[in-house]
């Protein structure tokens, strides 16, 4: 079941095509390991900046990282 809240988180997927471990794409960031494994694990929703920021590093929009399958309803 989908619920309306749910996005597919592509966080991991871009990490591993440009080969960083969760370790380095936490540096990169500024946070720890364990919040990237959150994030990739769907534990944890990132902030707007933090999504903001993966965004730039993997030079995606940020609905490339998440993708949202909600449709207004009229």
């Amino acid at each position: 079941m989908t619920y309306p809240w749910f996005m597919e988180n592509r966080v991991k997927h871009w990490r591993e095509q440009v080969g960083w471990s969760q370790g380095e794409l936490a540096r990169r960031l500024g946070v720890s390991r364990q919040t990237v494994n959150a994030v990739e694990t769907d534990k944890y929703d990132p902030s707007l900046p933090l999504a903001l920021r993966l965004a730039k590093l993997f030079a995606v929009q940020v609905d490339q990282l998440f993708l949202d399958p909600w449709e207004p309803q009229e």
